[in-house]
């Protein structure tokens, strides 16, 4: 081989090895998986809770200091109280991607010692996720320079909420701006032997588990515990300062009966009112004589998976168009969780009957000729009633195309 050719093959193979390198570099360390692995707490938490108590100073409130909130430092508790009181957080394990971190990888470990952190697992077609999202990226804001960082956890409920572009987007439209971390295998999650979405876990800077939460609401409760440690955070480093901001006005959400979450996959489908729970595979529904209340009805040819429920008339069949969904629900808000792979489908939604009115419709209902639509496209939560008050009525969805696939209605 002539020395030309020898150069080529070795810039060919460095290009390849390089090219290798470099896609690898753009995976996430997924880790081994084996094991729960515990974060490593501080060392110093003894002296500097010693130094707080020898010190005779305190941080004084300020004049205008919102009265619910305390501005002077607690003194920290000794390291064996602690460990005897909260667990160890629990590290993030076997990552399936990374958002809002530049790329680079997050750990809980690095943080200990420096930031307090708040670890929110959520999923982004859950409403419940939803709502709580407007007070973490208020908390995020009025806390992210005071030693506070939040990492979302994304635990996936339905396999489209596996794909990074999908999650990436809901971050873009929650306008969410702390880390995300994906967690595709349910390994965090499991670490921290959690079984809800939204959940809350709070570590101080001591890297203990010192409070959390299940679910929406508290959320002054939630910010005060988030104050409490950041207090504690300025004490244990010296800093001075005070952690004295009005805590986030919560607003209250109306509460009494409402529909439970009916799911149309067939792993999860009790409520199916027509037809066989549980069962897969390609069926034809009959019209129901009467919808009861809080029962799925499903109208037409369904291609029923573990999952969802999807349209399947062949293109041309007399059943197109005649496909539907009915319930019969009790709810303030109505959500649909739902998608098109191949192409946008618009669904009339009918209420009681009727086109929905504009002043409860929700905000992916849009009106045409007279009837109210929804127009089915990515898999995502579709808001369908966004009323008042909680009230009794018939919903009805009218299906144009075969390929929607419908996951779940959730109230509110």
């Amino acid at each position: 081989m002539n020395p030309q050719k020898i150069t080529i093959s070795v810039v060919l193979i460095v290009a390849v090895v390089g090219g290798i390198i470099y896609l690898n570099s753009q995976k996430a360390d997924r880790g081994s998986g084996n094991g729960t692995i515990t974060v490593t707490p501080r060392l110093s938490l003894d002296r500097a809770a010693e130094k707080v108590s020898n010190s005779k100073e305190e941080i004084p409130s300020e004049k205008k200091a919102t009265p619910n909130v305390s501005s002077v430092v607690k003194k920290p508790l000794p390291s064996e109280e602690k460990s005897n009181r909260y667990e160890l957080a629990k590290e993030i394990t076997t990552p399936d991607g990374f958002i809002n971190t530049d790329g680079k990888p997050v750990t809980i470990n690095q943080y200990i010692g420096k930031k307090v952190i708040l670890v929110d697992f959520w999923t982004y077609s859950c409403i419940n996720c939803q709502r709580t999202t407007p007070y973490l990226n208020a908390w995020y804001e009025k806390y992210k320079d005071k030693g506070f960082v939040i990492i979302g956890i994304h635990t996936p409920e339905f396999e489209f909420e596996k794909v990074y572009q999908n999650v990436l987007e809901a971050t873009k439209r929650l306008e969410i701006k702390y880390p995300v971390v994906l967690d595709n295998d349910y390994s965090t999650w499991s670490a921290y032997q959690n079984r809800f979405w939204p959940r809350k876990y709070l570590i101080d800077i001591d890297g203990y588990i010192v409070y959390d939460h299940i679910g929406e609401g508290q959320y002054e409760e939630t910010e005060q515990k988030i104050q409490d440690a950041l207090k504690e955070r300025m004490a244990v480093l010296g800093e001075n300062g005070t952690i004295n901001q009005p805590l986030t006005q919560e607003t209250p959400l109306q509460g009494g009966t409402k529909s439970p979450e009916t799911y149309f996959g067939a792993n999860r489908n009790e409520f199916l009112g027509n037809g066989i729970p549980g069962k897969t595979g390609e069926q034809s529904f009959a019209e129901p004589i009467t919808v009861e209340p809080n029962k799925l009805y499903l109208i037409g040819s369904w291609n029923v998976s573990g999952e969802y429920a999807e349209t399947s008339a062949a293109v041309g069949s007399p059943q197109i168009g005649s496909d539907r969904i009915d319930y019969r629900y009790r709810a303030k808000g109505v959500y649909l969780v739902a998608g098109s792979p191949n192409k946008p489908i618009e669904v009339e939604v009918l209420l009681d009957s009727g086109p929905i009115g504009t002043s409860i419709k929700g905000a992916d209902i849009f009106y045409k000729n007279g009837k109210s639509y929804v127009r089915i496209q990515e898999n995502r939560l579709y808001r369908i009633i966004d009323d008042k008050s909680s009230a009794e009525h018939f919903l009805e969805f009218i299906i144009s195309d075969p390929g929607l696939q419908a996951y779940t209605f959730t109230f509110g």
